[in-house]
């Protein structure tokens, strides 16, 4: 696991992205981060299954019901919940996962290792402005 610009700055440059908890409120990272990728001209994927829409588009339940596979994966869930996305992530052949602040915990980085991925921790907001 890593915090290096290096993979923030490759990660950055790849424009298929899913946000894991992207929401309608306002207040919440989830929705902040979702927007602020779409705004930023990335095509974006919302993921949270208690959601049809967010922001006006279409959201997905899982990664596996995405039109396309995402080249990076936002987390912006629990350890607990974005634990599940891990393992459908590497089942799926996604690399790129993108940790936000709070949502990363030893079980989750060790799960990481396991499966191979590149995990960044660190805020996309702060990566983008």
């Amino acid at each position: 696991m890593s915090s290096s610009k290096s993979i923030q700055e490759e990660m950055l440059k790849k424009k298929i992205w899913a946000v894991i908890g992207a929401n309608n409120d306002s207040d919440k990272f989830g929705n902040i981060i979702y927007k602020k990728l779409k705004c930023e001209g990335y095509k974006i994927y919302p993921v949270n299954p208690m959601y049809e829409y967010v922001d006006g588009d279409r959201c997905y339940p899982n990664l596996s019901s995405l039109p396309e596979l995402p080249e990076v994966l936002d987390m912006v869930v629990s350890p607990k919940i974005g634990k599940a996305f891990i393992e459908e992530t590497a089942a799926l052949g996604i690399k790129n996962i993108w940790l936000q602040p709070g949502t990363c915990n030893r079980e989750i980085l060790e799960l990481l290792k396991a499966k191979q991925l590149t995990g960044l921790q660190a805020c996309v907001l702060v990566a983008l402005s």
